[in-house]
């Protein structure tokens, strides 16, 4: 997005607060920058993990999969599946199979390599070099970014520095390949939007960035501890360079009726953000192929409604 199209949508924000023009109607005077230029929709693996766990499905076949399922030509791969394979065949087939199917690999969100805010410095810097062979990958895959976790213990301040040190620390390797690494709201700390944009402000890094979850705002599932969705957002939208639109359940409009998609994705737009949002569809009890095209539907709907 260029620096006078992220103004305009900075100045349309706040003309719509102070109730003098909507943003639709602005947006809808020029048709040719119309729904492409708010936001591009991409596919998040964990859309279909029973499908993958299960073996129902091939991971290797996601690309084809994205796009003939669904007609989506961008993709967000998980480590997971892909944990106990990889090596350079897979990584080659997985490049070759997105290339023939004119799909473009976005990132590779990462779990399981270890806490990236560690108290340990020694078990941070090892948590650190484990994501090495995922920022490897990113990059022969052509992705823009790894997708981590800040993981920490301690007080609200020291899991904040310890955090930065690590996210640092990868940012620094992946800046030789050319990619960021962007936070996850992902439970902990990293679930509340100020702890987490505190995180972004100390780093100080622009190789660092977040990827703002719609849904994953539970900061302690024990007690049941949560931030508001949207407060959480809007306060990590400054540092996105990626978006997550989850999605849990539907009702008969076709809308998500635990989380307004119209206003995350008004926060989503007047933070100056036209980048991919990728959809993660986790319901429990619906099919993960309808669940992924209902979050589509919805996406593409709240486009509209938005220009």
């Amino acid at each position: 997005m260029s620096f006078s199209r992220r103004s305009f949508l900075k100045h349309a924000a706040a003309a719509t607060a102070a109730g003098a023009f909507p943003l639709h109607s602005a947006l809808a005077g020029n048709p040719s920058k119309k729904n492409a230029e708010l936001y591009k929709i991409s596919l998040a693996q964990y859309s279909l993990h029973r499908a993958f766990r299960s073996g129902e499905k091939d991971p290797i076949d996601f690309a084809r999969i994205s796009r003939e399922v669904f007609g989506i030509d961008a993709i967000e791969y998980v480590n997971q599946f892909y944990f106990d394979t990889l090596n350079d065949k897979v990584v080659n087939e997985l490049a070759k199979r997105s290339k023939d199917e004119g799909v473009k690999n976005l990132l590779i969100m990462c779990d399981h390599e270890g806490a990236l805010g560690d108290p340990d410095k020694k078990m941070r810097n090892a948590a650190v070099k484990n994501h090495y062979r995922w920022a490897d990958t990113a990059h022969a895959l052509g992705c823009h970014a790894i997708r981590v976790n800040a993981q920490s213990a301690g007080s609200y301040d020291e899991q904040m520095k310890f955090a930065a040190d690590g996210l640092n620390q990868l940012a620094e390797y992946c800046a030789k390949l050319d990619l960021s690494v962007i936070v996850e709201n992902h439970g902990g700390f990293s679930s509340n939007g100020a702890w987490l944009s505190g995180v972004m402000k100390l780093a100080d890094n622009p190789r660092v960035g977040t990827l703002p979850d719609f849904g994953n705002f539970t900061i302690n599932r024990e007690t049941g501890e949560s931030y508001d969705k949207y407060k959480g957002v809007e306060e990590l939208m400054p540092f996105a360079k990626a978006v997550s639109a989850k999605a849990f359940r539907f009702n008969e409009k076709g809308e998500e009726p635990d989380i307004d998609f119209y206003r995350m994705m008004k926060l989503v737009v007047d933070a100056g953000y036209s980048g991919y949002v990728g959809i993660e569809y986790e319901g429990k009890d619906d099919d993960e192929i309808k669940g992924i095209k209902q979050t589509q539907a919805l996406l593409e709907k709240v486009r509209e409604a938005l220009v």
